[in-house]
């Protein structure tokens, strides 16, 4: 499970012209899921969202989090985020089915909420052609990725 963070004065999100989600000072978090994802990559994700001190705190140095300064979060799914290129042709067999992803990511807005506050927990239209409007602050953009399991792990646990 991989997120791009960018730290936002306000962002929104609107489908066919339609507002469907805002936010003012916060995050606007980019989720890309992937096909082997499990329970363990969401927590991993939700703890880094709502604990990495990714704003200025009393000192002006970076020091607190979303949840120190209770701001909003904008999450919206993006599928294209496991990509691979083969030639200049976009290939995304790393990322999960809609049919799979879609429960997935519900679970994950479904987790975020559990932890923070759930008024403050905003989203996209899943599977929807989204314009998505940003103001960064800072700019401050991150990539968090949940741990890449081994290979021989996987293959064990298969068996």
């Amino acid at each position: 499970m991989k997120a791009v963070i960018q730290r936002v004065a306000k962002a929104s999100v609107s489908v066919d012209g339609e507002l469907i989600s805002s936010i003012e000072n916060g995050l606007c978090v980019l989720i890309g899921i992937k096909r082997d994802d499990s329970k363990e990559d969401i927590n991993y994700i939700v703890k880094k969202i709502l604990n990495t001190k990714i704003f200025e705190n009393n000192n002006k140095k970076w020091g607190a989090s979303v949840m120190d300064k209770q701001y909003e979060i904008l999450c919206i799914s993006q599928f294209t985020l496991y990509y691979n290129l083969k030639g200049n042709k976009l290939d995304f067999h790393r990322a999960m089915p809609a049919q799979e992803s879609e429960p997935f990511y519900n679970n994950f807005l479904a987790e975020l909420r559990k932890k923070y506050k759930p008024e403050l927990i905003k989203d996209g239209k899943f599977g929807a052609l989204m314009e998505v409007n940003i103001q960064n602050s800072g700019p401050v953009t991150l990539e968090i990725e949940s741990p890449v399991k081994s290979n021989i792990l996987n293959e064990s646990n298969e068996a």
